[in-house]
């Protein structure tokens, strides 16, 4: 049975793709310092893990030199997702220690394959992300999605956005090195359950959670409205997750785009929010906050010509199950934390 390790495994993508996995007949292992990501979201339709809970799920803080190199000594894949990523305002206030965190995080696993030589490892994959894109290319200017050869020459907007891009080389030069098979998935704004729609929530859940609890809380959006995203819905990543893993691929290393490749504004957004809620919603813009980035999509010609890969999952259809699971867990008094976006 082949072995694999997926970091960040607790959270939104990790969970999914773990028990998607699990599925497949792969033994999974799965570390998480569960800053976002809960062990409860391995937990199966039948209320028992996926995974085992105490030999397979290791709490480890991937910023400290060395904790993971006795696990990579035996894994044939190793999916690499951990990474410090919040909202739009988390992220532009705390610029400087994402930036350093998300470089520790790289660096320690890079450093951990290297010393264990890469012997046993089929493939490897780094979750990368559009937020590495020059900003030039994420405005409303821009009529075409982006394209894998638009990352250079780099400019990304945020510190977020250079430590992802960092890493992306590191990873493309530990494949050379070292003869291992790698990809970078460059995911857009990925959105499903067993996420955060707290303080450090992304745009989607905080918007849900703002939805449920209105008229108590204000439905604020942020910026002018008009800025749009690729949104892809977390079963449709996974998907291309294993497909990435499966793929018999020639090169030693590749890199490749996931996302919808629609655009969708903050106005569009709310529209489908509130047919989803069955409310009488109505918002306001707050235009003293980020609009982060005006135009920003996916030619995701790449993911369908190498893996055969393109998103099944309808916004409208992906929302309103985030919208079930987030009202779920209110209703519970799970994950409750104010929002600051």
């Amino acid at each position: 049975m082949n072995k694999v390790l997926i970091t960040g495994g607790c959270g939104m993508i990790g969970s999914c793709l773990a028990k998607r996995l699990v599925n497949q007949g792969f033994d999974v292992y799965v570390v998480d310092n569960f800053w976002r990501g809960k062990k409860e979201y391995l937990i199966g339709d039948d209320g028992q893990y996926m995974i085992d809970p105490r030999n397979n799920i290791k709490n480890i803080d991937l910023s400290i030199p060395y904790c993971i190199d006795s696990l990579l000594k035996s894994m044939d894949y190793v999916i690499h997702l951990a990474d410090v990523v919040a909202g739009i305002g988390y992220v532009m206030q705390n610029e400087s220690s994402v930036f350093n965190k998300n470089i520790a995080i790289n660096q320690n696993v890079i450093e951990s394959i290297i010393r264990n030589g890469g012997k046993n490892i089929k493939k490897l994959i780094y979750v990368g992300t559009a937020c590495s894109f020059p900003k030039h290319l994420q405005d409303s200017s821009n009529p075409n999605g982006l394209r894998e050869e638009d990352l250079f020459p780099a400019d990304p907007e945020s510190g977020y956005g250079w430590s992802k891009l960092i890493a992306q080389i590191g990873f493309k030069l530990l494949a050379e090195t070292y003869n291992i098979k790698t990809m970078t998935l460059m995911l857009h704004n990925v959105y499903g359950p067993n996420c955060d729609y707290g303080e450090r929530s992304q745009v989607i859940p905080s918007l849900i959670r703002k939805a449920i609890n209105f008229p108590n809380e204000d439905f604020v959006i942020w910026g002018n409205g008009s800025q749009a995203r690729d949104f892809v819905y977390v079963d449709d990543v996974a998907e291309a997750l294993e497909l990435s893993m499966n793929h018999n691929q020639e090169s030693l290393y590749d890199e490749i785009q996931i996302g919808s490749g629609r655009l969708t504004s903050m106005k569009d957004l709310f529209n489908v929010i509130k047919e989803v809620s069955g409310k009488d919603l109505t918002f306001t813009l707050d235009e003293s906050k980020p609009s982060g980035d005006l135009s920003r999509y996916c030619d995701n010609s790449k993911a369908a010509q190498v893996l055969g890969w393109t998103p099944t999952t309808n916004i409208k259809d992906g929302i309103s199950r985030q919208y079930d699971w987030i009202q779920e867990n209110m209703t519970n008094g799970k994950n409750s934390s104010t929002s600051t976006n």
